[in-house]
């Protein structure tokens, strides 16, 4: 798999961005991939070097409509912690 494939998109909610002064970054990632390909996909993308990386299995939760009941998807989460002497990913900088 290639870096684009692995990182889906960045998560951007309150309590994410509150971790951004720590270098610690969220993103939806491939459900199959490993730490170690999200590590190394983030390297890759953002040319920055990663410490740790810790993964969740979100699970689908039960929606209705009306009569109509279904859950959404499943998706799989990664929190990527950043090295100290790491520059800060661009991409974020601006919601700050």
């Amino acid at each position: 798999m290639i870096a684009q494939d692995i990182i889906i998109r960045p998560v951007i909610t309150e309590k994410s961005m509150q971790d951004i002064t720590k270098k610690k970054y969220v993103f939806e990632v491939a459900k199959n991939a490993t730490k170690i390909d999200v590590a190394r996909a983030i390297e890759d993308l953002f040319k920055v070097k990663v410490e740790k990386v810790n993964t969740v299995r979100v699970r689908g939760q039960l929606r209705r409509q009306g009569r109509f009941e279904g859950y959404t998807r499943s998706w799989k989460k990664a929190y990527v912690q950043l090295t100290e002497d790491s520059k800060p990913i661009e991409f974020f900088e601006g919601m700050m």
